[in-house]
């Protein structure tokens, strides 16, 4: 049993000389008076911080709203090639699907899951595959479809077209989860993690980003004016203002209504700009700055064009499992579809370990990533049975936001989930943050991507990068990780096998950048000489170490209410490969004792300046 003195000073409880603190107690200090580790000393709030419940209301909407390009693009995406790119009001049904579901799993992930604050919502990397299952021949749109005028969206022929095809995509989507699940609940995942090291991780996470910059380009390129406006307003709260508190009213139990100052740029960087750059967009539009014309050069900045979206979907909209009909099942869609998980898995991975980076976390050990990869099948599962048409992964632009924002408290995901129920329910409310206008949303990436590659790049710390070795390993995989999609993406036709379920999983995976760098900075990386020191492998299993055995691993990965830590702690169940490990003491120890002595007045507070005494 581990025994520790310390001395402290016990601080305001929420103001000190007057500024609103990030913590309730106080600077330096987390939840419970735990000194704070120095990787968090730069965060507004911690992992175990539980901010006010106002500012997790702001926060979640925040990320909702950070998350919001990715969880309607992809329905807007599949519109087409699920023959609904003339329905409107199908199209909003799927984006409040999108929400509703993405708020379960979000919730799931949060409290079973990793239990990192990271937010789910749709994959990219489902998209691709459902693109080519959906281009065989058998499930091409009939030429009508393609026709408005000739579309009767209220029909039962039409709506037959569009739900057999939506159904097929259910049924590849249900079965692929369940080897993802397979592959974390079992432990393969964390067994594989032994392999895995900094020059594996960081191209990665470098390549989650960087291929989307054609994207981010293409959105900002709508009208660079207003994209530009976005960054420069995002850029200025989180780095140049960040610093400048803002006096805001506050209630109190003491001083009843006063002003205190609060770290406003610093919290809302995000959102400010968002915000402030829409009602840019809004006045140009009712002025008639922006253009009228479809074909003209920034006619998508208005904030009318999708106007359709707002005027026909329903105020009210529960989403159910099965709302589209039973699903089907077919080969080509399953292993297209799993080829999309193998990528979604090795992505979500590399974001853990940045959030836990972004957060001031100890590493997620094997037990906490074994559970969140199968918590991710899980909610593809429930993503398939609800008809999202797409299944569901960590979103690596909200953990871009976490660095951005510097609140990396998991009460504020909490949040941000039931935003995305509320989200899925109120249609209306859902459909009316799908119009915001494209440029904005481009900027707003164009910030967050650039985070999200430099995190992946802060990998390497761990790394000699004096080494010709590790120069070669990380530089050759990024550069394949561009270069080697690029020439599928425009040679599809040269990928033939004659097997048109292999030319599929083969073309998904070599599409996919971050797939093809992580794989070759694995392979290179366990296959080329070097020394542990040399690949960064022994700084890195030490840190993996110490998370399996500290107490701040333990309160950050542990399952809620005691499980595994006081309840559930027979033998069988610390068998599981998903479940939290006791490493130092019985049940519901976790290694150290603690007995606080500190001097009371006769009140039972303990006075200002006391001394407090930790054994």
């Amino acid at each position: 049993m581990n025994s520790a003195i310390t001395s402290c000073e016990h601080p305001g409880p929420l103001t000190v000389d007057g500024v609103l603190s990030s913590h309730e107690g106080g600077q330096g200090r987390e939840k419970g008076g735990q000194p704070r580790s120095p990787s968090s000393s730069h965060l507004a709030y911690g992992v175990l911080d539980i901010p006010p419940w106002y500012l997790c209301i702001f926060l979640g909407v925040q990320h909702f709203l950070t998350a919001l390009g990715g969880l309607v693009a992809v329905p807007l995406i599949l519109a087409k090639d699920l023959c609904l790119q003339h329905d409107p009001l199908t199209q909003s049904y799927l984006i409040s699907t999108m929400f509703f579901v993405s708020g379960i799993c979000t919730l799931l992930q949060v409290f079973l899951g990793v239990r990192l604050p990271i937010l789910q919502g749709g994959t990219f990397a489902f998209v691709a595959p459902s693109v080519a299952m959906l281009s065989l021949p058998t499930w091409k749109c009939p030429t009508w479809t393609l026709n408005a005028s000739l579309v009767n969206t209220s029909s039962p022929e039409f709506t037959e077209e569009w739900q057999k095809r939506i159904r097929e995509l259910q049924g590849a989507i249900m079965v692929a989860s369940c080897v993802q699940m397979l592959v974390g609940f079992s432990g393969l995942i964390g067994f594989l993690m032994r392999f895995i090291g900094p020059l594996t991780v960081a191209p990665t996470i470098a390549l989650v980003a960087l291929p989307l910059f054609d994207t981010a380009g293409s959105d900002a390129g709508i009208h660079w004016g207003i994209a530009a406006t976005t960054v420069f307003l995002i850029v200025l709260f989180s780095q140049y203002l960040k610093t400048i508190a803002v006096p805001v009213p506050v209630y109190g139990r003491e001083k009843k209504c006063h002003t205190s100052k609060f770290y406003l740029f610093q919290v809302f960087p995000v959102l400010m700009g968002l915000c402030i750059s829409w009602l840019l967009c809004f006045v140009l539009t009712v002025t008639n700055a922006l253009p009228s014309v479809p074909t003209a050069y920034g006619y998508l900045a208005r904030t009318d064009t999708k106007g359709n979206v707002l005027n026909q979907a329903p105020w009210f909209r529960l989403p159910y499992p099965g709302q589209w009909g039973l699903p089907t099942i077919s080969l080509a869609g399953v292993f297209g579809i799993i080829a999309g998980v193998i990528s979604s898995v090795v992505e979500s991975v590399g974001d853990y370990y940045a959030c836990a980076r972004l957060v001031g976390a100890p590493p997620p050990p094997k037990h906490a990533i074994n559970r969140g990869i199968g918590i991710e099948g899980l909610g593809c599962l429930l993503a398939g049975a609800w008809g999202t048409g797409n299944g569901t992964t960590s979103f690596s632009e909200n953990v871009g936001a976490l660095g951005i924002t510097r609140v990396g408290s998991r009460m504020v995901i909490v949040a941000a989930g039931c935003v995305l129920l509320l989200m899925g329910i109120f249609g209306k409310i859902g459909a009316a943050f799908a119009t915001i206008p494209t440029p904005v949303i481009g900027g707003m990436f164009l910030v967050m991507f650039g985070v999200i590659t430099a995190v992946g790049i802060s990998n390497l710390q761990y790394v000699d990068m004096n080494s010709s070795r590790n120069l070669f390993v990380f530089g050759f995989s990024i550069y394949c990780g561009l270069a080697v999609p690029n020439w599928v993406n425009k040679n599809p036709e040269k990928l033939h096998t004659g097997i048109l379920q292999l030319d599929q999983v083969i073309q998904v995976l070599l599409t996919t950048g971050m797939f093809v760098g992580g794989l070759l900075g694995f392979l290179l990386d366990n296959t080329i000489p070097g020394s542990l020191e040399e690949r960064g492998l022994l700084t890195w299993n030490q840190i993996q170490e110490e998370s399996e055995e500290t107490t701040k691993a333990l309160e950050v990965y542990s399952l809620p209410c005691g499980i595994g830590t006081k309840f559930c702690t027979s033998s069988c169940t610390q068998g599981l490969p998903f479940w939290p490990r006791l490493e130092n003491g019985g049940k519901g120890e976790v290694g150290a004792s603690q007995l606080t002595l500190c001097s009371q007045d006769s009140s039972g507070e303990r006075p200002k300046g006391a001394t407090e005494t930790r054994m």
